[in-house]
């Protein structure tokens, strides 16, 4: 049996667990992250260029944490060039109470502003609108691929490591602290783990009491516009009479406009995910009726897994020497610096605690 002690351990390489790392290297810490698969890969919820910078939320414990996030994207700074957020701005319409969204925003100093129906056509011809919209300048995109190599970058400049294409075999605990199973005779020890595993978390640590956590296949798909016109990121919450659920879309340079149902997806395993692209009649109809600025018959879909809690909450809590983030029900990428400081705080100091709302029971 070959064993190795290090400062602390992170199960997971995707954008939670890189950005846990580092935090914890920013304040002098040295963790070690463990990804069961290679850099680049595309089985879990963090591959893609794109991810939506969603700040339409009316939940106090999500906009603290989105300030929290947003101050992290901007100290990393540039990657390549260019920040790592586009801010191209936000559309979110339909129904939903517009009104207290817009009111917390201003609260927290982010500008928004309500837009008539006619006046936002105006603006994003390629779009339809029944209703008021709120708009939100400070929004767009994260450049996903790119932000996880930055956070990789950093991490090993800090003096952190990360170790791809290593699964972890089991997570247990013992007086010393955590001990962590690779397999093959070798053990990995820490005084503490974070597990940010996502669609296996539950396979990882199904006795620590976490809640259910449902792993589904999503499939959203790039549409290529008909028209030459400004695209925003938008939200819609749809009549649930016409389509299966609200409706999610940013540009993405290079490949036309991403759209997709939130939450939809059939439950998996993945480990035996299908890749099957599933409710794209649905959504053709969706693009059809919303949005006839992009063409419904060039759909390329995008396999994609959401590892949700019932209520879409997030799980960000420390039971004994460890600490887990996990729930991110397909609404979390944005986050992943504030998630990162919320688990580095649970990491490095017992008595930390996350918002009420993302506490275990």
């Amino acid at each position: 049996m070959r064993t190795e002690t290090v400062d602390i351990i992170v199960v997971g390489g995707g954008v939670m667990g890189l950005a846990t790392a580092w935090e914890l290297t920013r304040r002098g810490r040295r963790p070690v992250v463990l990804e069961r698969f290679a850099r680049g890969h595309h089985e879990g919820a963090s591959h893609g260029a794109t991810r939506n910078f969603n700040n339409a939320y009316v939940e106090e414990h999500y906009l603290d944490l989105l300030v929290r996030a947003r101050a992290g994207w901007e100290a990393i700074g540039e990657v390549d060039g260019a920040p790592l957020l586009r801010l191209h701005g936000l559309v979110t319409h339909g129904d939903l109470d517009i009104a207290s969204i817009h009111a917390g925003l201003a609260a927290r100093r982010i500008p928004s502003a309500v837009l008539s129906p006619g006046e936002a056509a105006r603006r994003w011809p390629g779009m339809r609108f029944a209703g008021d919209v709120l708009w939100s300048s400070d929004a767009g995109v994260v450049r996903a691929a790119d932000a996880l190599r930055a956070f990789e970058r950093r991490i090993a400049t800090g003096g952190g490591d990360v170790r791809w294409s290593t699964p972890v075999a089991h997570i247990g605990e013992d007086p010393d602290g955590v001990v962590v199973d690779l397999g093959e005779g070798r053990l990995l020890r820490a005084g503490t783990a974070v597990v940010t595993a996502g669609a296996w978390t539950q396979k990882l640590l199904g006795r620590f009491g976490l809640p259910q956590l449902t792993v589904t296949e999503e499939i959203p798909a790039h549409f290529r516009p008909r028209i030459d016109a400004p695209w925003p990121s938008f939200n819609h919450h749809v009549d649930p009479a016409r389509f299966p659920a609200t409706v999610y879309g940013m540009p993405t340079p290079g490949g036309g406009v991403k759209a997709g149902f939130h939450r939809v997806g059939d439950e998996v395993d993945p480990d035996a995910r299908p890749h099957v692209a599933t409710r794209q009649r649905a959504l053709a109809e969706y693009v059809r009726e919303w949005l006839p600025g992009l063409d419904p018959e060039t759909a390329a879909p995008i396999s994609c897994t959401y590892t949700s809690t019932h209520d879409g909450a997030f799980v960000l809590d420390r039971r004994g020497r460890v600490v887990v983030g996990a729930g991110f029900s397909g609404h979390g990428f944005k986050f992943a610096p504030g998630v990162g400081g919320v688990l580095a705080d649970l990491a490095t100091d017992p008595d930390a605690r996350a918002a009420a709302p993302f506490r275990l029971p």
